[in-house]
């Protein structure tokens, strides 16, 4: 019997994907210091544009009367922040491709 722990669920998906990307020969590359830069910066600016939105929101709602505008309200919050979370994620994988 081996002496290690056993592995999580994580650990054995993590490696079942390893797998598959080595089969399909992706090679998993370190991100460059200008790449983890490019990384931390657009995390920082969705960060406060997401922060902006919710106090907008938050903001928005104190003055809403009838259920409609509400509705209303709420979904146009959550398509934003969709877009917002679309559009951060699209430059993210941007900067990790980025040379």
């Amino acid at each position: 019997m081996s002496d290690e722990a056993p592995k999580s669920a994580v650990e054995l998906a993590m490696e079942r994907l390893r797998k598959k990307d080595k089969e399909a020969g992706e090679r998993e590359a370190p991100l460059s210091e200008a790449q983890r830069n490019a990384i931390l910066e657009v995390k920082r600016i969705y960060e406060a544009k997401l922060a902006e939105q919710e106090i907008l929101h938050k903001s928005a709602l104190q003055s809403v009367g009838d259920v409609e505008a509400l509705a209303a309200l709420q979904e146009g919050y959550r398509a934003e922040r969709a877009r917002l979370v679309s559009e951060r994620e699209s430059k993210l994988e941007a900067a990790r491709k980025k040379p």
